[in-house]
């Protein structure tokens, strides 16, 4: 939903003129609110990173720049270049990680929860999302040609209809013992930095609500990508210790239904990409899609 350009030391984000469902990135006027969202609520987690929000200026002779009069034609977010090599997944595939960093992130994520927002919720806002995602999943994966096995993946979202429905009551307790908080809403390896300090940044921005959810939840979600880079010890271990740093209990009834939904929703999301007139790595996305798929299915053993 962004272009980044790399400039030295610099990054430059430029958000896509596109609306969907849940966004709405058409105008200018709202590409600007959004990039001074993503300023503001990255400063969570990524201090010093986010440098400005940037006019981009067309002169007389029709020259872009970020400097001198002329029309403002977008609005670019600025940030510093953080090392690649530093990134977790980069990390990961290489065999580098190990429990003093997940102590480490441990840490930055429990004292981001602890501080986090507690926005007012519904108790039942969790499952009516999560129902209304699997709705969505279920239209989508049932309704390609690109997977093959139909009556598996029917069994299969069928098992995660029927545990989302059970846990009804225990997401619903989540919610009234005040364990929904405003989260990063995208927390994946490739958005975590593994410098000193670590850098947590590209936190979703246009959707307020969809950042409202059980830290566990969120968490969960790091720990399926990172097990499908491999290192499927990263998120139990990650879990572990951040419970223990907000002297909490794991949730652990919660666990396998967070990541099954997770898991069915990043294969739909794959698969999406195929729906592009043209589509980028086409090769990608089927096999991607059946891996969640199968994450999905592990975790409901």
């Amino acid at each position: 939903m962004s272009w980044v350009f790399l400039a030295g030391d610099r990054v430059y984000k430029l958000k896509k003129a596109v609306r969907y469902p849940y966004l709405d990135f058409s105008t200018l006027s709202a590409r600007e609110f959004y990039c001074r969202e993503e300023l503001r609520l990255n400063g969570r987690l990524a201090s010093g990173i986010y440098l400005g929000v940037v006019p981009l200026v067309q002169g007389k002779t029709g020259k872009l720049s970020f400097a001198g009069e002329g029309s403002i034609v977008d609005w670019v977010i600025e940030m510093r270049r953080l090392p690649a090599d530093r990134m977790l997944d980069v990390m990961l595939k290489s065999k580098l990680i190990g429990q003093d960093d997940v102590a480490r992130l441990a840490h930055v994520l429990a004292d981001f929860y602890r501080k986090s927002q507690r926005p007012a919720a519904p108790p039942d806002m969790s499952f009516h999302r999560s129902v209304g995602e699997m709705m969505d999943n279920r239209n989508a994966l049932t309704c390609t040609k690109h997977l093959l096995d139909q009556s598996k993946i029917t069994t299969l979202l069928d098992r995660v209809d029927a545990e989302l429905l059970k846990a009804r009551g225990m997401l619903e307790e989540r919610s009234r013992s005040g364990h929904i908080v405003d989260g990063h809403g995208d927390l994946r390896p490739e958005h975590i930095c593994m410098t000193e300090p670590i850098v947590i940044f590209d936190c979703l921005e246009f959707n307020p609500r969809l950042r409202l959810v059980d830290p566990f939840d969120e968490l969960v979600f790091l720990g399926l990508e990172c097990a499908r880079l491999e290192a499927p010890w990263f998120g139990p271990a990650l879990i572990e210790k951040v419970a223990h740093a907000l002297s909490e209990e794991v949730p652990h009834d919660l666990i396998p239904l967070y990541t099954a939904l997770h898991a069915v929703l990043r294969a739909r999301l794959s698969l999406a990409h195929l729906l592009d007139p043209t589509p980028r790595d086409p090769a990608k996305w089927t096999p991607l899609a059946q891996q969640y798929l199968d994450l999905a299915e592990h975790a409901l053993k």
